[in-house]
């Protein structure tokens, strides 16, 4: 398979772009920053140089020709403001989507946030009005970005993790609908992305996931 990555730099995606590679496929990681190319060339990646909050679909689906799915890792970041929390997290997301579609691109996999529809409406307003409130728009733009998703015929999955870590991979996982609030290392939410674009599991599924005790590809089986 050829795996495109938006948001090719963040850490979930390094993580990702190495175990595709490693499993004997080919990552391509797309990068707004040029002088990310070669961290991603570390792991094995081939970089696309694009700005998800400029390009239109019409440009971003030429970038993406050849590719067999799409990983939306995406995001703003910490201190990025509410307002870009809609332009890339939810805009950026609903763009590789429709770019998707407009080259034949079936399958997506979205990383979102757990616990997305729980934002409070009054809150998660632009412009906000604290930093408490950022956050709650940062849950809207996840929130919205999914049902977007979820509204297409593409065959997508929508994985929600908990608290991310930087600790090392543990292998099991707790997977549901909703599940306990809970932590999880990134480099298992790159791993159950992995798992379900090469095992084609939890296609039109939308699911939580914290570190727990089942093997992955077990607990994404069991999803459907």
């Amino acid at each position: 398979m050829k795996i495109a990555i938006a948001g090719g730099h963040g850490k979930i995606a390094l993580h990702l772009a190495r175990l595709i590679t490693d499993a004997g496929h080919d990552a391509v990681a797309i990068v707004r920053n040029p002088a990310h190319v070669e961290d991603v060339e570390q792991q094995g990646a081939s970089a696309i140089v694009a700005d998800l909050e400029q390009l239109d679909d019409d440009e971003l689906a030429l970038r993406l020709r050849g590719v067999d799915a799409v990983v939306f890792a995406a995001g703003a970041g910490p201190n990025s403001g509410a307002e870009r929390k809609l332009s890339l997290d939810r805009d950026g997301a609903i763009l590789l989507a429709d770019a998707a579609e407009r080259v034949g691109i079936r399958r997506y996999v979205m990383i979102s946030a757990m616990a997305a529809d729980t934002y409070d409406p009054e809150r998660a307003v632009v412009p906000a009005r604290s930093e408490a409130d950022v956050f709650q728009v940062y849950l809207r733009a996840k929130a919205e970005a999914d049902a977007n998703l979820r509204a297409r015929s593409l065959r997508w999955t929508i994985v929600r993790p908990g608290g991310l870590l930087d600790t090392p991979a543990q292998g099991t996982v707790d997977v549901g609908r909703t599940v306990p609030r809970g932590t999880i290392p990134r480099v298992d939410v790159a791993a159950v992305v992995l798992h379900a674009l090469l095992d084609d599991t939890a296609v039109g599924v939308q699911f939580e996931v914290t570190s727990g005790d089942t093997p992955i590809p077990a607990a994404l089986a069991a999803l459907g």
